[in-house]
């Protein structure tokens, strides 16, 4: 499975479930469940590799911004989320992920901004066609640290200023 394929399934089961995170997963494991284990597994390091992109400070403090507060795990079902919003959507926040200000129609954060399930979809799908866990995919595990600048997600102010887009948009202050 190619980038542009991956890219396809990602949109084909987002434009399904209406934008619906968790339906996009459910949609996801289905669509997954039709390509053979090796293309599954392609699929996930493509999901991966772009996870592990997206840990950085400045989207982190774009989703801190979106979900009022972000800690470590609600970063990771963003960065999740994210993935799953295509790869316009996805490139445009990692070029300038004040952008999203832009980039987002109509934002929930109820519903929006959490995209867990995306996550396991391949681990899910895979264990479906094989019986077996996933094995490692091989690639690098993400960095211990974010890559960037450390930014203080309770400075309002600060926030303010690096996302204004955003903060006009979404801010609470």
């Amino acid at each position: 499975m190619d980038e542009t394929e991956f890219w396809e399934i990602v949109d084909r089961t987002r434009e399904a479930a209406d934008g619906d995170p968790e339906e996009q997963a459910d949609l996801l494991v289905e669509r997954l469940l039709q390509y053979d284990p090796d293309s599954v597994l392609d699929f996930a390091r493509h999901f991966e590799a772009r996870y592990n992109r997206a840990y950085r400070w400045d989207l982190w403090g774009a989703a801190a911004v979106l979900l009022d507060g972000a800690s470590d795990d609600a970063f990771d079902y963003f960065r999740c989320w994210l993935i799953g919003q295509g790869r316009e959507v996805f490139e445009g926040a990692l070029h300038d992920p004040d952008a999203l200000a832009d980039l987002l129609g109509e934002f929930d954060e109820e519903v929006d901004g959490d995209g867990e399930e995306l996550g396991y979809a391949a681990d899910e799908a895979y264990e479906q066609l094989t019986g077996v866990v996933a094995p490692d995919l091989g690639i690098p595990a993400q960095s211990e640290e974010p890559a960037g600048t450390t930014l203080d997600f309770e400075d309002e102010s600060a926030l303010a200023a690096r996302f204004p887009r955003l903060w006009e948009r979404f801010g609470t202050g």
